[in-house]
């Protein structure tokens, strides 16, 4: 029997178009099953709420449980190596944020995180805070430093762990202060304050989302932001950069993937978090704990991340930062 021309080509133009229908079909049905986003640090933690918050709103929007999973210790590097050897399907995600930091201080990680993770989104940016304990017998940063320095190696600070930004922060605070503090690592911040608040360390360079609470309450004294502009959310403090000229420290926390994750997947979760941070109960929550929106599209959050792993690798350098 004779084939119809006309069919035989319908037939070979589907059959061409068939390798690319399950890309088509996993973007089109994604998420189809609960979705792990893999937090470096603890509960209560700047990186924790701002995920757990964005994270009941991609739920509502695309229909699959985000289930947040902690996963704390060495600076964030176990979150994001996790993430980096996970299957590339978009069902495990990072919350990225410090590794521009540690990506410069880990000489042995099992990934490389510009090459082996894939930005999905930016969510949210902050700066940190630097407060101690209202019994501590300075109300500015001048008379921090000052006292800092008539009190060599007396001073501790409590930080999220070696090589969070809570750690390179005040490092980066002694250097340029000429100060000498000694560092205290906790396995995130929530129990770094809970020893300032006791009295057990002296300082903290907190992110605002677990401070900000302790702060209005009185429990404990800010004495300035880490950005380069007052922040609206402490809107009477002062930047250490107006004590320190070009002292800048922030955080900034975003959701990425393994690399190969389809670009239509990371289009569709980029999609839908931009257009989360668009919501004004999203907002309002993000500026309740001290950060703000930050939408980007992936490549543009890429060439962040980029840009800041070559800043903090530049910092840490000149200011001889070194692992504990």
């Amino acid at each position: 029997m004779k084939f119809p021309r006309r069919a035989f080509l319908r037939l070979l133009a589907g059959a061409a178009a068939l390798p690319a229908l399950p890309r088509l079909a996993q973007a089109e049905i994604y998420p189809s099953r609960p979705v792990r986003v893999i937090v470096g640090f603890g509960a209560g933690s700047a990186a924790d709420i701002i995920t757990r918050l964005i994270g009941q709103s991609l739920s509502e929007r695309l229909g699959q449980p985000f289930v947040i999973e902690n996963r704390g210790g060495a600076g964030g590097t176990l979150a994001a190596e996790a993430v980096a050897h996970a299957s590339p399907d978009g069902y495990t995600l990072l919350t990225s944020g410090p590794d521009t930091v540690t990506a410069n201080l880990y000489d042995k990680l099992s990934y490389n995180f510009l090459r082996d993770i894939a930005p999905v989104a930016c969510v949210a940016t902050g700066p940190l805070v630097l407060v101690v304990n209202p019994s501590f017998p300075t109300k500015t940063v001048p008379e921090f430093i000052a006292y800092a320095k008539a009190n060599p190696g007396k001073i501790s600070f409590g930080s999220a762990g070696v090589g969070s930004v809570a750690h390179i922060a005040p490092e980066l605070f002694k250097a340029m202060a000429k100060v000498d503090m000694v560092h205290v690592p906790y396995r995130g911040l929530a129990p770094a304050l809970n020893d300032l608040l006791g009295g057990r360390v002296q300082v903290v360079f907190s992110t605002l989302p677990p401070a900000i609470g302790h702060i209005k309450a009185g429990r404990l004294r800010a004495l300035a932001v880490t950005s380069k502009a007052r922040y609206e959310a402490l809107p009477d403090l002062p930047t250490v950069g107006d004590f320190l000229p070009g002292y800048e420290a922030s955080i900034t926390i975003g959701l990425s993937a393994p690399k190969n994750t389809p670009s239509e997947v990371v289009s569709k979760l980029n999609m839908a978090t931009n257009a989360a941070l668009a919501e004004p109960q999203i907002k309002a929550g993000l500026s309740g704990v001290g950060v703000v929106p930050l939408p980007m599209t992936p490549a543009a959050y890429a060439k962040f991340l980029a840009d800041e792993t070559k800043k903090w690798g530049k910092v840490i350098r000149t200011a001889h930062i070194k692992l504990d």
